[in-house]
This record gives structure tokens, sequence and C-alpha cells, in this order.
């Protein structure tokens, strides 16, 4: 299965996303859309599994929740909007990776790319960065990847100007 992961695109789903995108099979989203119907459009072009961030009202925040707890294909995912990262979890999200054990932690906020393995929890964190047009990030940027039988896979990097 192949995965697309976006964060930040603060009311932005435009053409290079899209045909960065088309070649997943699901789309997830780690906040901040910015809008509902940006959400609308993520899901209408393909599957999509997300969380609100703290840009986003009170529709998105009944649309979603703030932490998506899921399996696919054998690998247990969790994601949230504000998260951190290694050896600087927020206090919110260590106490998720605590109870859940995931081998994917994603989440967005920061606008600043990162990969990250966690020898600690033994788990791959990703921030995919900002893919919208606003915000502190200079280029916009998201990630995908194949899952197969448990394992992550063939990560690729996508990078635009703003």
């Amino acid at each position: 299965m192949k995965i697309g992961v976006i964060s930040d695109t603060h009311n932005t789903f435009d053409a290079p996303l899209r045909e960065f995108l088309e070649p997943c099979d699901e789309i997830w989203h780690a906040g901040d859309f910015g809008s509902v119907e940006v959400a609308d459009a993520i899901a209408e072009f393909k599957p999509l599994r997300a969380v609100y961030g703290n840009i986003d009202g009170g529709v998105m925040r009944r649309m979603f929740n703030d932490v998506n707890l899921f399996e696919v294909e054998g690998v247990k995912v969790l994601m949230t909007h504000i998260g951190g990262y290694p050896r600087h979890y927020s206090p919110k999200a260590l106490q998720h990776i605590h109870a859940s054990q995931p081998k994917l932690f994603i989440a967005g906020h920061s606008h600043i790319l990162k990969v990250i393995y966690d020898p600690v929890y033994d788990l791959l964190h990703i921030n995919p960065g900002g893919a919208g047009k606003y915000g502190v990030h200079a280029v916009r940027t998201a990630v995908r990847f194949d899952i197969v039988d448990g394992d992550i896979r063939n990560l690729e990097i996508g990078e635009w100007p703003k």
C-alpha cells in the first residue's frame, strides 16, 4: 500500500500536491487543513485518515479527532498534530506512545520535515513539514512511502516552492 503524508496545508490542495499524491492509495493528514473544503477535496481525491490541527475550527474538530490510532498492513500508526519528535515529544504524545506502542508516529505543526528513527520506543517518526503556502517554512513538503508486510519502504520526499 502506498501512503501519502501531508500536514499544515492551510487551505492549499493544488496541482503539485495532487501530482505527488496521485500514486498513493491513502492520504494521511496530520492537521491544520485550514478549511472543510480542503478536507473534502482531499477525501474526494483519495481515501483520507486525519487529525485536526490547532488552526482547525469547530466543524473540523467534529469531523476528526486530535489523535488517530490505526493499523495498516501490520503497522500500528499513531497520528496527532502537535506531538514533537524523538527525545522532544509533547507530554500528551508520550502518553499515547507508551499506551499504544506504535511502529510509526506522525505529527505535524512545526512545518519542519523530519524523518527520525527513535530507538528508545522502536518507532519511526515522520513530520511531513508544511504542504501549504502559509507558515514559517521556506519550502513546501510532503512524504510518501510504501507499507509492505509490516515494513515501511521506499520513502520519498516532495518539495515545492511556496
